[in-house]
């Protein structure tokens, strides 16, 4: 019986290993935005990342993280609109994530080249408030991807898209239009530069879904969606009848990356 049975045995545990294994490879992300009123405080939260944050994230081994803010039209801008930067920040799982603090806590570096920022007086805060999105890297693409582009980081436009569902159940189905209905692959094929595909577990809009791909410059981005629109492959997925109105809301961003991003 033993010989019989050890031979399974180890097949179990390889075969519970390698999910194990698997499953660690899966991307955690977190999207922080920072809600800006002045000028000013776009300027100090600009040198507390440049300085003191992404250095600190990079010591504890996240090598990239990305800082974007909104490309904005200069026609219809106001002096009063509100100011926004987001901090793109990709976990190993969810672990590093929850153990942040305490990393930073224990780094003197981090608190010292970030002094005016932690110590600023009540009466001039950095920011307004800080945001927070959590995101599950989607199955079909469980780690983020650096993007391939040559242009002036000015230039480049990194298209946020957020996709949300009625209920839970109809944004999982869309989420499965991009794995098993392969919607990632067609993206892929047709060269946007996706960095991540995602499902939020913690946000203020959800169910919903998040994605961001990018491009040398607005007009390589709306030849890219001319593109998708007239795919035969596209027009196939749209019209199964598994995925009909699976999103209830497209809001869609554009920003473009800071001089001091990794991404």
């Amino acid at each position: 019986m033993s010989k019989l049975f050890m031979p399974l045995l180890l097949a179990v545990c390889f075969l519970s290993f390698g999910i194990s294994a698997n499953a660690a490879k899966r991307d955690f992300y977190q999207i922080k935005i920072y809600h800006l009123k002045t000028e000013e405080q776009e300027k100090k939260v600009d040198a507390f990342l440049k300085d003191a944050y992404l250095p600190a994230l990079h010591r504890i081994g996240i090598s990239k993280v990305g800082v974007f803010k909104p490309i904005v039209n200069p026609e219809t801008a106001k002096p009063t609109d509100e100011k926004l930067i987001y901090v793109f920040i990709p976990f190993r799982s969810r672990d590093d994530f929850f153990t942040l603090e305490q990393k930073l806590a224990k780094d003197k570096a981090y608190w010292n080249d970030g002094k005016a920022y932690h110590d600023a007086v009540f009466s001039e805060p950095p920011y307004d408030r800080i945001e927070s999105i959590l995101l599950n890297a989607f199955d079909k693409s469980l780690q983020f991807t650096m993007p391939q582009l040559t242009s002036a980081p000015k230039e480049r436009v990194y298209e946020l898209r957020s996709y949300e569902g009625h209920t839970e159940k109809i944004s999982k189905n869309k989420i499965k239009m991009f794995n098993d209905g392969d919607e990632i692959g067609l993206f892929k094929r047709l060269g946007f530069n996706a960095v991540f595909y995602a499902e939020v577990v913690s946000g203020s809009r959800m169910p919903n879904l998040m994605y961001l791909t990018t491009f040398e410059n607005r007009a390589s981005r709306d030849e890219h969606w001319k593109a998708f629109s007239a795919d035969a492959y596209w027009k196939k997925l749209a019209a199964m009848p598994e995925y009909q109105k699976n999103v209830s809301k497209n809001d869609t961003r554009f920003f473009y990356p800071t001089d001091y991003s990794d991404i």
